[in-house]
C-alpha cells in the first residue's frame, strides 16, 4: 500500500558448501554441485538433498565426503575424518549449513534494521535457505537490492601503479588485435559484420565503432612523468566492461603478464563518472580499472573480519566517508602493510570493486582507516558502514523473487482500497438495518467492535497490510454477518413457534441453536485459511492471516457481544421482532423440493464442468509469473498505447516478443518476459529494466525520461514508466506450483476428516468436498473460457490460488450450516422420511443463505468496481466462487449426500 519491496533472497547453499569444502577441486563434489544446480531448477527438493544425490551416483563408492580434499580439510579436521561415512558426514554438513544460512539471517536482518525503515519483516522460509524480506515504503529500490545482496566481503590488497603495467598493455595489444585478425580472415564476412556477430554491435571507448584491438575498448593509463603515476591503470566506458573483462581473461594474454604480475587481478571501481566525448559531444558513462596484487591463493592480505566498528563521516574535505576501527590483529596488519607501502598504493576493496586505492604518505599504526570516493553520497557511505558493521553474507544472496510497488501506484492501491471498504461497510450496515431492525443495529455495533478488534490485532503483532490483506479484511466483513444471521434465523423460528423473547434468545444463542452450525462453519473456513498461511508466501499469507484473525474476531463479537445488547434490550421488556415490517414474512414458510431438482442440476454442472475440461485442453490457462517463471513490469505511458505494437518493438531487444497487454487504464500496460530469466547473478535484474527502457525510449517514452525516472521506486505527480514489478525464478516458480498444488489437495483432505468426525456419516464428507471440487472446477473453467476476453488480468498465481482456498472455506461454510440443520431435523422429526428432512432443512436456512452470499457478493463487488487493478481477477474469482458455493451446497452437496445415503440403504435391504 505504501509503495516498497517484498522479496524472497536464496542465500547460495552452493557457495556455502564450496566454503566448506575449501574450494575443492574435487571432480567428483564439483560434478555433483553442478548436476545439484540443474536439478534444481526443475525440482521442489533442497539444493543439499539433490547435491546428495548427485555426489552419490557420481562417486559410485569411489571417493567419499569425508576425504581430504572434500570436506576432510584443515577447517573441518574438528568434526569429519576420514574415517567417516557419507551418512555419517550429512548431518555434520546440514549443520553447517545451517548455522551458515542462520549467520545470513541475522547479518540481513542488522542491515535491514539499520536501513531506517518503518515495520520491516523478515523472516526464513523453512530450511530451504530462503528469507523472505518486506520494505515497505522503501523508495531507493537500486540501494535496497545492493544492500540486500552484498557479500560485504572486505579486503585490503596492494596494487600496481599504472608504471607497471603499461609495458603489459601494450603487448596484451597486440595479442588481441592478432586474434581479432585471425577470425576476421576466417570469415569472408567484413570485419564490422563478423565482430558484430563475434561480440555483439558495441559503441566503442571515446570516439571510434570498429572493435580492433584492446585499446579499442580500454583507454589505458601511461604516465609521461612521476607526477602522473597512479593506481588507475585504464579508463573503459561502462557498457564495454565485460568485453574488457573477456579479453584480459584470455589465456593468451595472461600470458605476457611478467613475472612478477602473473598472479595479478583486475578490479573496476565502485562507481562510474560521466564524461563528454569532445569530437562527438556525446556523453558517456566512464569507470576506472585497477591491477591488484594478487596471489596464486587469492586471499587478501588483511579481510573484513579485523573490522571492529565502521560510521559514515565526513572527511578533511567535507565528503562522507566511511571510518573503520580494527581489532588488534588488524591493526599490527594494518601498520606492517602500510609500513611496506609508503610511497605506493593499497586498495580497499569491497565486493570485488575498488573504493578506494591512495597512495600510502606515512605508515598507519593506529588501526583506524578510511574508505572514501570523490563522488561518495552520504546515503552510500551509510550503507557501506552498515554492511561492514553487520558483517559479511556466508555466502551469496540473490533474489529469486521480487514484487516492487512505486509509491504512486501504492497510494492509488490506499486510495481505491479506502473506497471499495467504506462502500462495503456501508451496505452491509444498511442492509442488516433494513432486514432485521433494531437486532440489525446491535450486529452492526458488534461488527464496528469486530473490526476494531482485527486492526487492533494487526497493530499488536506489527503485521503488514496489503491490498490482498484488506481484501481479506473485506471479505471479513461479508462473512462475519454470517453468525448474527445464523443466531437471528434461529431466534425467528423460535419466537414463530410462540416461545417467549427470552426463551428464544437463550436458544438462538446455546449449541442446540445457532453455536454448533457456527463454530463448525468457522473452524472449516479456519482450516482452509491455516492451510494458505503454512503454503502461501508474501501478501497472500497477509490475506490468510487477516482472514484467520476475522474469523475469530467475528465468531466472539457475534456470540458475545451481539448477546450482551440483545439481552440488554431484551431485558427492559420492549417488543422485539428480529425482522422489519417489509421483510417479516421473506423466506417464511417456504416449501421448495430442492431434491426434485437435482438431476437438472447434475446436467447443467456437468455440462458447464466438460464444456470447461474441452476449454482447459484447448486454450489452457493464463500462468502468470508465479507458477512459470520470468519478469512482469506494470508500464505506464504518457498516452494509450497499443500493446501489439509495443510486443514488436521489445521483440527486437529481448530476442523475442514479451508478452504485453493493457493493465487498468489504456495508457497502462502488462510487460511480461522470461529473458534471461535462468541466469543468476544480482546485475542481470538492472540489465534487463536498460533494456526495457531503451526498447521503449524510441518510440513511447519522453525523451527527456532518464532511466533512473524510469524505474520503480521514483516519485513523481505525473509517474511515467515502471509502476511495479515482479520476478520469480523457476527455481521458485516449481516450488510455488508445489505447494499450491498440496494447499488445494491438503484443505479438501482436512474437511473431509473434520465433517466425518462431526457428522460421522462419509456421505456428508463426500457430498461436500464434492460440492468443494464442483465449485473449483467451475472457477478453473471459466477462467479458461474467458482469460483471453474479459478485459481485466485473469492470471494463475499465488493469489488466484488464494481465493480458490478462500471459495472452498466459503463454500464448506455454507454446506456445513445446512448439514448441521439436516442432522438437527433427522434426530428430532424421526417419522420423517429422509428427502423430505433435507427439502425442510434446506428451505428453513435459505434465508440465512440467501443473506449470507448477498452481502458477501456485494462487498466482494464493492471491491472488483473500486479496487485496484491488480486485485480484479483476484476478485472475479471470488464472486465466481460465492455464486457457485452457494448454488452447490444447495444442489450438489446435500442431493449427492442423499443419493448415496439413499443407494446404501437398498444395497442393505
Amino acid at each position: 500500500l505504501k509503495g516498497g519491496i517484498n522479496a524472497i533472497l536464496q542465500v547460495s547453499v552452493k557457495d556455502i558448501l564450496i566454503g566448506l569444502s575449501n574450494n575443492s577441486k574435487n571432480p567428483v563434489f564439483n560434478t555433483a554441485l553442478a548436476k545439484a544446480t540443474e536439478a534444481q531448477k526443475n525440482s521442489d527438493k533442497t539444493f543439499l538433498t539433490l547435491f546428495y544425490d548427485a555426489f552419490e551416483e557420481e562417486s559410485a563408492g569411489t571417493v567419499k565426503m569425508s576425504d581430504p580434499s572434500i570436506f576432510g580439510n584443515k577447517s573441518l579436521r574438528e568434526k569429519i575424518n576420514f574415517k567417516l561415512t557419507d551418512e555419517e558426514v550429512m548431518p555434520i554438513i546440514e549443520a553447517e549449513v545451517t548455522g551458515s544460512v542462520n549467520t545470513a539471517f541475522e547479518v540481513l536482518r542488522s542491515r535491514i534494521d539499520k536501513f531506517g525503515v518503518t515495520q520491516p519483516n523478515i523472516q526464513r522460509i523453512g530450511n530451504s535457505g530462503r528469507i523472505l524480506i518486506e520494505l515497505p515504503g522503501a523508495k531507493d529500490i537500486d540501494r535496497v537490492k545492493k544492500l540486500l545482496q552484498s557479500t560485504a566481503e572486505l579486503q585490503f590488497w596492494e596494487v600496481y601503479s599504472n608504471q607497471e603495467t603499461a609495458n603489459f598493455f601494450f603487448a596484451a595489444n597486440s595479442v588481441v588485435e592478432n586474434f581479432l585478425k585471425e577470425e576476421t580472415v576466417a570469415d569472408t564476412t567484413s570485419v564490422k559484420d563478423e565482430l558484430e556477430d563475434l561480440l555483439g554491435e558495441v559503441s566503442d571507448s571515446l570516439a571510434t565503432k570498429t572493435v580492433n584491438n584492446l585499446f579499442t575498448v580500454l583507454t589505458p593509463s601511461i604516465p609521461q612523468s612521476e607526477n602522473q603515476v597512479s593506481s588507475v591503470i585504464g579508463t573503459a566506458k561502462v557498457a564495454d566492461t565485460s568485453r574488457v573483462n573477456s579479453y584480459l581473461a584470455r589465456k593468451d594474454v595472461r600470458a605476457v603478464l611478467s613475472n612478477d604480475m602473473k598472479y595479478a587481478k583486475f578490479l573496476w571501481d565502485s562507481k562510474p563518472f560521466s564524461s563528454t566525448i569532445t569530437a562527438t559531444g556525446e556523453s558517456v558513462e566512464l569507470i576506472y580499472l585497477y591491477g591488484i596484487k594478487s596471489n596464486r591463493a587469492d586471499v587478501a592480505p588483511i579481510e573484513g573480519d579485523v573490522i571492529e566498528d565502521a560510521s559514515q563521516e565526513y572527511g578533511q574535505t567535507g565528503k562522507p566517508e566511511v571510518s573503520m576501527t580494527m581489532n588488534a590483529t588488524g591493526s599490527r596488519q594494518w601498520s606492517k602493510m602500510t609500513t611496506e607501502n609508503v610511497g605506493k598504493f593499497v586498495a580497499v576493496v569491497l565486493d570485488d570493486y575498488v573504493y578506494t586505492a591512495p597512495s600510502v604518505t606515512t605508515a598507519i599504526t593506529t588501526g583506524r582507516t578510511s574508505i572514501s570516493g570523490g563522488s561518495m553520497t552520504v546515503e552510500e557511505a551509510q550503507d557501506i558502514a552498515n554492511v561492514l558493521k553487520a558483517g559479511k553474507l556466508p555466502a551469496a544472496a540473490h533474489i529469486i523473487q521480487s514484487e516492487v510497488v512505486g509509491p504512486s501506484l501504492g497510494q492509488k492501491a490506499i486510495d481505491s482500497s479506502m473506497s471499495s471498504f467504506g462502500l462495503a461497510l456501508l451496505f452491509v450496515l444498511i442492509w442488516m438495518i433494513f432486514y432485521y431492525g433494531k437486532a440489525g443495529i446491535f450486529a452492526d455495533v458488534a461488527l464496528a467492535v469486530n473490526l476494531l478488534f482485527i486492526f487492533g490485532i494487526l497493530t499488536a503483532f506489527g503485521a503488514v497490510l496489503t491490498l490482498p490483506g484488506i481484501a481479506g479484511i473485506i471479505l471479513t466483513i461479508g462473512m462475519s454477518v454470517d453468525a448474527n444471521v445464523i443466531i437471528f434465523e434461529r431466534i425467528k423460528e423460535e419466537l414463530n413457534k410462540g416461545k417467549g423473547l427470552k426463551a428464544s434468545i437463550s436458544h438462538g444463542f446455546s449449541f442446540k441453536g445457532a453455536l454448533s452450525a457456527i463454530i463448525d462453519a468457522n473452524i472449516t473456513t479456519m482450516l482452509t485459511g491455516v492451510i494458505l498461511y503454512v503454503f502461501g508466501t508474501g501478501p497472500v499469507k497477509g490475506f490468510a492471516y487477516t482472514l484467520m484473525v476475522g474469523i475469530v474476531t467475528s465468531l466472539f463479537t457475534a456470540v458475545f457481544i451481539t448477546r450482551l445488547l440483545i439481552d440488554w434490550y431484551a431485558a427492559k421488556g420492549k417488543i422485539f421482532t428480529f425482522n422489519t415490517s417489509i421483510t417479516k414474512n421473506w423466506f417464511k414458510n417456504e416449501g421448495i423440493e430442492f431434491l426434485r431438482k437435482r438431476k437438472i442440476a447434475y446436467v447443467i454442472s456437468a455440462t458447464i464442468i466438460l464444456i470447461g475440461i474441452g476449454s482447459l485442453y484447448v486454450n489452457g490457462l493464463n500462468y502468470g509469473v508465479d507458477f512459470v517463471g520470468g519478469r512482469s513490469y506494470v508500464v505506464k505511458f504518457e498516452k494509450p498505447t497499443n500493446a501489439s505494437d509495443v510486443a514488436n518493438t521489445l521483440k527486437d531487444v529481448f530476442g523475442s516478443a514479451p508478452e504485453v497487454k493493457t493493465y487498468g487504464e489504456v495508457s497502462q500496460l502488462k510487460v511480461t518476459t522470461k529473458y534471461k530469466i535462468d541466469e543468476e547473478g544480482n546485475t542481470i535484474d538492472d540489465e534487463v529494466q536498460e533494456l526495457l527502457y531503451k526498447g521503449l525510449l524510441t518510440q513511447y517514452l519522453p525523451e527527456t525520461l532518464t532511466l533512473d525516472e524510469f524505474k520503480p521506486g521514483y516519485e513523481g505527480e505525473n509517474k511515467v514508466g515502471i509502476m511495479s514489478s515482479i520476478k520469480v525464478e523457476p527455481t521458485i516458480a516449481d516450488d510455488i506450483k508445489t505447494a499450491a498444488g498440496w494447499a488445494i489437495l491438503g484443505s479438501l483432505l482436512v474437511v473431509f476428516l473434520y465433517i466425518l468426525l462431526r457428522f460421522s456419516k462419509w456421505q456428508y464428507s463426500l457430498g461436500a468436498v464434492v460440492a468443494v471440487f464442483h465449485d473449483v472446477l467451475i472457477v478453473l473453467a471459466l477462467f479458461s473460457l474467458f482469460y483471453k476476453v474479459l478485459p481485466f488480468d485473469m492470471e494463475i498465481g499465488q493469489s488466484f490460488i488464494a481465493a480458490i482456498l478462500t471459495v472452498v472455506g466459503y463454500s464448506l461454510n455454507d454446506t456445513v450450516v445446512i448439514f448441521d440443520r439436516i442432522r438437527e431435523f433427522a434426530g428430532i422429526h424421526t417419522t420423517w422420511k429422509f428427502n423430505t428432512v433435507i427439502d425442510k432443512a434446506l428451505s428453513s436456512t435459505l434465508g440465512r443463505t440467501i443473506n449470507t452470499s448477498l452481502t458477501t457478493l456485494v462487498v466482494l463487488f464493492a471491491i472488483f468496481l473500486f479496487g485496484g487493478d491488480s486485485i480484479k481477477g483476484f476478485m472475479f474469482a471470488l464472486i465466481v466462487g460465492v455464486i457457485v458455493g452457494t448454488y452447490s451446497s444447495l444442489f450438489i452437496a446435500s442431493p449427492l449426500m442423499y443419493d448415496t445415503v439413499k443407494k446404501l440403504d437398498k444395497k442393505k435391504s
